[in-house]
């Protein structure tokens, strides 16, 4: 019989190792926890990338403001 493994309580535990593990593990174990991180934090902004609208969103807005100064 094949023993299952706990899916959940390893998911949290690991979590709580990416999140917090650098405040409360020593320090020659959080370092890992900050590095893997930041490898997460620069995995998700890269997979997104930043938005330029084509034209100024704001343009009518400017466009009404310098019309009304006139």
């Amino acid at each position: 019989m094949r023993s299952k493994i706990p899916v959940g309580l390893l998911l949290l535990v690991s979590l709580i190792f990416v999140g917090c593990g650098d405040r409360f593990l020593p320090s020659a174990i959080g370092k890992y926890s900050l590095q893997a991180r930041t490898a997460i934090d620069q995995l998700l902004i890269n997979a997104f990338p930043r938005w330029q609208p084509k034209t100024n969103p704001n343009q009518r807005t400017e466009d009404a403001v310098r019309n009304m100064k006139k």
